[in-house]
């Protein structure tokens, strides 16, 4: 089968702005004046989405094991890509891994592009505890693990699949330094920092509306205490289960107020040469403040 590169993935660790930048998209291709519904984020399926991949597929796959199911996502995927009349944006948590035979799980035949979205490690591990109920040394450790995956279990059905994540800086720089695909780097930070520069070049990488009205009008909408908003009157359907909410704080440099010192050291030693790539230390090897923050090198 030779595949159309139709997919543009929205490729993240976990709790890196993942969401709010498909709250912007999803503003941003709104047809009305009205900020788009959080639980009406149709920008495209999550790569990890078990219908979505089976529809592909077009048999059951839930007797399949991971590994067999992997070996077959990259068929669903091209297959996918084909189907579409207009670049897909779709949200993925996998890592850019490999199968056993040398192929990469995501196809390089069907991937338009990829966003890739970066956001400091110190507070990914506060929202990723928040996320998982978990505590923050826990999240600490899942995060240094390279053998760490969602929906892993076996005996168990989830509506995802299995999705390897690695540890966040593998996960970082498996899709940065992905080879032969089309990618453009973000921070989250950048988001925060400079949005109207930054969701610009998202919307120009994406082949989406990029003119300053439309940008500013989805980025109003998306604003972090609208989405909160939103949420107080209808919880988020894509909430883990035991959480209170998905849209927490959403700030940059909560590490400052909630990590202990022992913590901030962890997280630097687990992941000292991939926060200096990004900017997230500085040259003498300590944590940056947002407005010291260097351009990153891809």
């Amino acid at each position: 089968m030779t595949s159309r590169p139709n997919i543009y993935w929205l490729a993240s660790y976990p709790k890196s702005g993942n969401t709010w930048t498909r709250a912007f998209i999803a503003n941003l291709t709104h047809e009305t004046a009205e900020a788009v519904d959080i639980n009406a984020l149709h920008t495209g399926a999550i790569a990890s989405g078990r219908e979505w991949v089976e529809a592909a597929l077009d048999f059951d796959i839930d007797e399949l094991s991971h590994d067999e199911i992997d070996a077959l996502r990259p068929t669903a995927y091209r297959w996918l890509s084909e189907r579409l009349d207009a670049p897909g944006h779709h949200k993925i948590h996998d890592a850019y891994t490999f199968l056993p035979n040398g192929m990469p799980l995501i196809p390089v035949e069907a991937t338009k592009g990829a966003l890739c979205i970066v956001r400091n490690p110190l507070d990914v591990a506060i929202s990723f505890a928040n996320h998982n109920s978990s505590s923050i040394d826990q999240s600490i450790g899942h995060m240094a693990d390279s053998t760490y995956s969602f929906c892993a279990k076996s005996g168990r059905l989830f509506n995802q699949l299995r999705q390897q994540l690695l540890s966040w800086s593998e996960h970082v720089t498996s899709w940065v330094d992905a080879p032969d695909i089309n990618k453009h780097l973000v921070r989250y930070e950048d988001m925060q920092q400079s949005p109207m520069e930054t969701f610009t070049q998202i919307a120009t990488f994406l082949e989406l509306p990029n003119d300053k009205q439309a940008i500013s009008t989805a980025l109003a909408h998306c604003k972090m205490e609208n989405l909160q908003a939103q949420e107080a009157l209808s919880p988020f359907r894509e909430k883990a289960a035991n959480t209170d909410t998905f849209f927490r704080k959403g700030i940059v440099g909560d590490w400052q107020q909630t990590l202990t010192a022992a913590q901030i050291n962890q997280v630097i030693d687990d992941h000292r040469e991939v926060m200096a790539r990004f900017g997230y230390l500085n040259e003498h090897g300590q944590p940056s403040t947002l407005i010291s923050l260097k351009t990153p090198t891809a």
